[in-house]
């Protein structure tokens, strides 16, 4: 699979991101001489994790038929020492539903092991940078 990033022109920073049959746009805020046309590469990458948390339980959820009607994410980041090494994102996890304490202590176990979380923290990701044709 490939992800296509391409620049829309239609902003100084602006850029169209096609994965499969999906388009988004990404741009940088105005301080970052964009127009806050869509979310900034940071923000893709902290929404991935709390997408893959949601996604992760409510899959869970029904699976084991638990009575969870929704699951509310919010990715929190502290990118203050992020250049010293240290990127910190929290996520706080709402679960709507007749659940018992313990249905939600599972819910809550079954999020930290998603596999977005698992990339971002147990996996040695390498990139390789080249130029195309």
């Amino acid at each position: 699979m490939s992800i296509h990033v391409q620049r829309d022109r239609t902003g100084p920073m602006r850029q169209t991101v096609s994965i499969r049959d999906h388009r988004l746009t990404a741009d940088q805020p105005v301080a970052g001489g964009g127009e806050d046309a869509g979310p900034d590469p940071h923000e893709l990458y902290d929404s991935a994790l709390g997408a893959c948390k949601a996604l992760t339980v409510l899959w869970y959820a029904q699976r084991k038929g638990m009575a969870l009607e929704d699951v509310l994410v919010e990715v929190e980041r502290d990118g203050s020492q992020e250049r010293q090494g240290v990127y910190k994102l929290k996520t706080s996890l709402t679960f709507v539903g007749e659940l018992s304490d313990d249905e939600r202590q599972q819910l809550l176990a079954v999020a930290a092991k998603c596999p977005v979380h698992k990339l971002m923290t147990q996996v040695t990701t390498e990139i390789e940078t080249v130029m195309a044709g």
